[in-house]
């Protein structure tokens, strides 16, 4: 999470752009309706807005602006799907805003940095493990769990070390090696997070994992004995 302070007026502009077309395309795509009428669905909905709200609480505040923290979004993707995703990330973020732990005119560039480039990450994962239709557990688990996570931070930090240098609050490493070293701190805590949290869902709760089909993990080889 980044400070207003470390970025330009330009960059907050541009931001605030993106991430709200990105978040107006999401709630054109949100069944209403079916959110309405599904109880389970709702609680899943909310109980993910808190979820990510505490997850977002458990931080650490550097004193130059820059905040790390759990991004948690993929686990929400596969869930919820990534309208629903993005919009339970939103509601989370305005709370934070709304307690003072987050700069407002800010709101674009954190919106991009731990809910679109995540989510993105994670949805490009999980399509093209579809495209396969694999019928083992272990590799939706892995690649659209833990390695679609672990990218995502990636990501989320190769983005932020760009607009930070961007608007000259930031050094580039001096060495691959030094940003390599960065990029594994963040993806195994990231990818272990998610991938646990994925593994819990499709094992003990997989009605509850929208982009999960059970039909085919769980099913079809107890159906190819027979």
């Amino acid at each position: 999470m980044l400070s207003a302070s470390l970025l330009t007026t330009t960059q907050i502009v541009l931001s605030l752009l993106l991430y709200g077309g990105a978040l107006l395309w999401a709630l054109m795509r949100v069944s209403w309706v079916e959110l309405v009428a599904d109880s389970r669905r709702q609680h899943l909905f909310f109980g993910s807005v808190f979820a990510l709200f505490v997850l977002w609480l458990l931080r650490k505040d550097f004193d130059n602006g820059l905040t790390f923290h759990f991004l948690g979004l993929t686990v929400v993707t596969l869930m919820l799907d990534w309208p629903l995703a993005l919009t339970a990330g939103t509601l989370a973020q305005l709370a934070l805003v709304l307690l003072g732990l987050d700069d407002a005119s800010a709101l674009g560039a954190n919106g991009l940095l731990r809910m679109l480039i995540p989510v993105l990450v994670t949805v490009l994962m999980s399509r093209m493990l579809e495209r396969f239709k694999p019928t083992n557990l272990f590799l939706y688990i892995f690649i659209s769990g833990f390695f679609a996570a672990a990218l995502g931070a990636v990501g989320t930090m190769l983005a932020g070390m760009g607009l930070l240098a961007w608007s000259g609050q930031l050094t580039p490493p001096g060495s691959l090696a030094e940003l390599v070293g960065y990029m594994i701190m963040v993806m195994f805590p990231e990818g272990f997070i998610n991938g646990m949290g994925v593994a819990a869902l499709v094992v003990f709760y997989p009605d509850w994992v929208e982009t999960f089909d059970t039909d085919r993990y769980l099913q079809e080889p107890f159906d190819d004995e027979r």
